[in-house]
């Protein structure tokens, strides 16, 4: 087999990454076929055999799936790795999109998977890189996003007991895929990643290109600026923290109004998230915030639509619910 040679030849960049990779084992890879999981795939395969497990999700988008689990089942026979499938309705709803809601598909299904294994999988691989990285920031600042957004992808993370690492976040997709070829392992081209409809394709074929001629460093200082914000945004969250223990949960009107407005905007949206599990858009923050100003009588009215329901004065506090006001529970 031509991909299976000792792990201790450690010289090329996709080894030294999965090699500085310390997950709990047994692991999980999230395995599409594609080249980035495939290069996971086999040197996680080869760092710790018989401790990797391959999850496959067939999103049911497109009638190449089923060859796609095909050739996934096909490559852990190869490698020896026991392979874990789950079909899933992937299509998005009207006017959300596409890839929010493959992507949601997705984490829900790597959950299930991880409870079916029958093993303690608590750590997942995923196959991220640099370039992907990237585009996530673009993507960002195409929509005016904060800390948050910008802080982009990180190496990890926790999510519905689940820990998902990204060890591949400092390589390029070039890289990765000549290590591939080197090996003499193909994979799945997926034909939707040339589907100039999607913003994320139309980056990866036109910016990308011209940011490595303008700047060839791109990717290590986005990288930067990218853990920058996540610093920054780290802080914000411990402040939030902080006020939303003054303010009170559900906030108190008057404590909001003895703190600047930016703690104001940055305690409210905290609350909202972590509360209500909802994000204000900049029009309806400012909105609200201009009525937490003008709210200094009893009378004053606070009714703001925030994602799928409302703020709205209750006494001296504000609340959230996500009913029509007519069903609002009276206090």
């Amino acid at each position: 087999m031509p991909f299976m040679p000792a792990w201790e030849n450690i010289v090329t960049p996709v080894e030294h990454a999965v090699a500085a990779f310390e997950p709990g084992l047994p692991l999980a890879v999230g395995f599409s076929g594609g080249a980035d999981s495939t290069a996971l795939l086999l040197a996680c395969a080869r760092r710790w055999p018989g401790q990797v497990h391959a999850f496959h999700v067939h999103h049911g988008l497109q009638v190449a799936a089923d060859g796609f689990e095909q050739h996934c089942r096909a490559f852990c026979d190869q490698l020896s790795v026991p392979l874990a499938v789950r079909r899933v309705d992937a299509r998005h709803a009207s006017g959300e999109s596409p890839e929010d809601a493959a992507r949601r598909a997705r984490y829900a299904s790597f959950v299930e998977l991880a409870r079916e294994t029958g093993v303690a999988v608590k750590d997942v691989a995923l196959a991220h890189h640099a370039d992907d990285q990237v585009e996530t920031i673009l993507l960002a600042l195409s929509r005016g996003a904060g800390l948050s957004g910008l802080s982009a992808m990180p190496a990890l993370a926790r999510r519905e007991g689940l820990i998902y690492h990204r060890p591949f976040l400092q390589l390029g997709g070039n890289e990765i895929r000549a290590w591939l070829r080197a090996q003499g392992v193909t994979w799945i081209d997926d034909p939707s990643n040339g589907d100039a409809r999607y913003t994320r394709n139309r980056i990866r074929g036109t910016v990308l290109p011209a940011l490595e001629q303008v700047f060839p460093q791109f990717r290590g200082t986005f990288a930067r600026s990218a853990s920058h914000a996540a610093q920054a945004q780290a802080l914000l969250v411990e402040l939030a923290e902080q006020d939303l223990a003054t303010v009170g949960a559900p906030p108190a009107i008057a404590a909001l109004q003895g703190l600047s407005r930016a703690r104001q905007a940055n305690v409210l949206r905290h609350w909202l998230l972590r509360m209500h599990r909802c994000t204000p858009s900049s029009a309806q923050l400012e909105e609200l915030l201009g009525q937490v100003d003008a709210c200094r009588t009893r009378g004053h009215r606070v009714h703001i639509k925030v994602g799928t329901g409302f703020v709205d004065r209750v006494g001296a506090v504000l609340d959230w619910y996500n009913v029509a006001p007519s069903a609002k529970p009276s206090r």
